[in-house]
């Protein structure tokens, strides 16, 4: 048997440049894997995971996805049990999967939340296998350069943060758009990342994709925040 990773996907451009740099180290990943939360999370990528499959297509690796329904984040009181409860379905998966192929390791996209890695790395050492955190503790500027030069196309999907307003949603995550998160950053403290929620994202092609992904959305403003709600997407040569 050869040494299986499995990479935590979203389709977002964190968990997608763990995989890449993941594939580019020469790491056996046979599976992605999405959990698709149907309502807010504190552990998991929310907006559009449905997206993840088409992306799957394009990359040529099987997908497993866990649906755990609504995981009651909304009436959390204690961060932490609920970071607990939300890490449970996927542990389950992957002890599973386990039992079926010879699992390394797991692949994860944080940047700068502990809440999160800590618990996946905790889950790692209870399951026996590695963690592959590429991007942990990396400056995000050096990340942002990295993944454009790299030619991956990153488009907004989601924000929630002071300086955000509506015509950042379905933006091209760019050079021009790290110029003026840099201003928001100063002002507002917007990470250039989006890290913690302030935005998320997906990657529509990238060196690691056969095909990119074409999206036809509407549009969701709430006053503060907003997202973009997918009608179409599908992949183009």
């Amino acid at each position: 048997m050869t040494d299986d990773w499995v990479s935590l996907f979203s389709g977002g451009k964190d968990s997608s440049w763990a995989l890449y740099q993941a594939l580019a180290a020469g790491h056996n990943v046979t599976r992605l894997l999405t959990v698709h939360p149907s309502e807010d999370s504190y552990m998991y990528h929310v907006p559009e995971t449905q997206l993840a499959s088409l992306a799957a297509e394009s990359i040529g690796i099987d997908l497993i996805e866990i649906d755990p329904g609504d995981l009651d984040a909304s009436d959390a009181t204690d961060s932490a049990v609920q970071g607990d409860a939300e890490l449970e379905p996927l542990e389950d998966a992957l002890t599973a999967l386990a039992d079926e192929i010879d699992l390394a390791g797991v692949t994860a996209g944080a940047i700068e939340s502990e809440f999160q890695t800590n618990r996946i790395q905790g889950m790692c050492d209870r399951l026996g296998i590695d963690l592959f955190a590429p991007l942990w503790q990396r400056d995000p500027e050096e990340l942002a350069a990295e993944m454009f030069d790299a030619g991956f196309e990153i488009t907004i999907l989601q924000v929630a943060a002071y300086g955000l307003d509506e015509s950042w949603l379905g933006r091209t995550l760019d050079a021009d758009a790290i110029d003026e998160l840099r201003e928001l950053n100063e002002e507002y403290g917007v990470h250039l990342l989006g890290e913690g929620g302030e935005f998320e994202t997906f990657v529509t092609n990238g060196p690691h994709m056969d095909r990119r992904i074409e999206l036809e959305y509407d549009t969701e403003w709430n006053g503060d925040s907003g997202r973009v709600r997918i009608t179409d997407a599908k992949l183009v040569e």
